[in-house]
């Protein structure tokens, strides 16, 4: 069986990249492919500076950690300098070797959609260079 990887940049547009999660989400659900499709985001380094603030002052994150629980809007405000980062999409397909009609579908299927085309797809067979970066890209957002 063997993987295969595509990259999808959606820069600093969290809705778009939201929007095409569900998206796949549906996917997985609608066509039983529980784990011949997987997803995961990769939102760069935005996310270790907002966490490097925090341990300075443990009193005001827990403070903070209190009002978000007693103000739903809280979060929404604390995902806000998220946004200003490059999110990636990195999607795993992985079908067996008699699927081949499948995952061919499938490979055509994601990247044509309107809401993957802005995101300068990119696919990644096995044997290529950069499968084994995006390997280990996929191994890491666990």
């Amino acid at each position: 069986m063997a993987h295969i990887y595509m990259l999808f940049d959606f820069g600093a547009d969290e809705e778009t990249a939201q929007k095409a999660r569900h998206k796949l989400e549906g996917w997985k659900q609608a066509f039983r492919l529980d784990k011949k499709l997987q997803f995961k985001f990769d939102r760069g380094e935005t996310a270790a500076p907002a966490a490097a603030e925090n341990p300075e002052k443990p009193e005001k994150a827990e403070k903070s950690q209190k009002s978000a629980k007693a103000k739903p809007k809280a979060k929404s405000g604390e995902a806000a300098p998220a946004k200003n980062g490059d999110v990636k999409l990195l999607v795993r397909l992985y079908f067996s070797a008699h699927e081949k009609l499948s995952e061919q579908r499938w490979l055509d299927r994601i990247p044509s959609e309107e809401l993957f085309k802005g995101a300068a797809p990119k696919v990644i067979h096995e044997g290529e260079t950069g499968f084994p970066d995006a390997v280990a890209q996929f191994a890491r957002l666990d």
